[in-house]
């Protein structure tokens, strides 16, 4: 009798086992395919502008919004190495005319830029350009204006190593790799003029439902490893920001402490959120204030 049974666990463990291995194979074979996929997204002509203001606003977008500095470094040659365990190794590339910059028309970038898509018509990894897709042209050209006129660095090209399982959790949209599919290329472009309020502030505030959810209820990432840091709750719930200031958010962000003292977590762009200007910082504010209250951890 008893090995009966265990012919029959053994049978049902193998499949089992069959039926991971498939699903596995499945996922990681629509990653493959999506990240080699050709996106026929038209070039687009972009103006870029030299004069002071402009190469100011680039400059600011590179250090805040764009988050620029936090991957490439302050002087864009990139080569820090991002050892992501079980999911993989990056190595950030350099981003000056010395190493990836100089192959890019201004008008590749831009579309590098706004849409997650190479020169070769493949998506981009990792790089956050669904947080750009709502900028609007002027901004993009002063970011490539002073983009170009950084000095050229010599620096790492780049490493991109991925995982299986890296493949398969993008695939579940726990870790957003493949960035193109992301993005709806056909949107209108709908970003309005920088103002105090929390309309400007859902487009300034689109780059922390990457971590923190579409809700901004924060929690732990689906699928990321148990070293990955659990992003915090930003609406007014009890476990988010309930009782919260302007002044308790903008002390935040300027110190990179939470309210007991505690500092954030390194994952977290705290040096991009320091070089917000008040409309914008103000902006993002009154978006998370409008957000309705979540639990901890109700990310969708």
């Amino acid at each position: 009798m008893w090995k009966a049974v265990a012919k029959w666990l053994l049978i049902g463990l193998g499949g089992v086992i069959a039926s991971l291995a498939c699903f596995v194979f499945w996922h990681v074979r629509a990653y493959d395919r999506s990240t080699t996929k050709i996106h026929d997204i038209a070039l687009e002509p972009i103006t870029l502008r030299d004069d002071p203001a402009a190469l100011e606003r680039g400059k600011h977008l590179a250090e805040s919004l764009g988050e620029c500095t936090e991957c490439h470094g302050d002087n864009f040659a990139g080569g820090r190495v991002e050892n992501m365990g079980p999911l993989g190794r990056v190595v950030i590339p350099n981003a000056t005319a010395g190493g990836r910059l100089r192959q890019y028309s201004d008008a590749e970038l831009a579309r590098l830029i706004r849409h997650g898509v190479k020169r070769d018509g493949t998506t981009v990894r990792l790089m956050p350009s669904t947080s750009y897709a709502w900028w609007p042209d002027e901004d993009v050209a002063a970011l490539i204006a002073w983009l170009r006129k950084r000095p050229a660095v010599p620096g790492d090209p780049g490493v991109f190593e991925v995982t299986a399982m890296a493949k398969v959790l993008d695939r579940f949209d726990s870790i957003p790799i493949d960035v193109a599919r992301r993005i709806d290329h056909q949107a209108p472009r709908r970003a309005p003029a920088p103002s105090a309020d929390a309309h400007y502030g859902s487009f300034v505030g689109t780059s922390c439902r990457g971590c923190h959810g579409v809700t901004l209820a924060g929690g732990p990432i689906p699928g990321a490893p148990p070293d990955i840091a659990v992003p915090l709750n930003l609406t007014r719930h009890a476990t988010g920001l309930a009782g919260w200031t302007y002044d308790d958010f903008k002390t935040l962000v300027q110190t990179g402490k939470r309210k007991n003292g505690k500092p954030l977590d390194p994952f977290m762009p705290v040096a991009s959120l320091r070089a917000m200007n008040e409309v914008e910082l103000q902006a993002l504010w009154l978006y998370l204030q409008s957000v309705p209250p979540r639990p901890l951890g109700e990310r969708s």
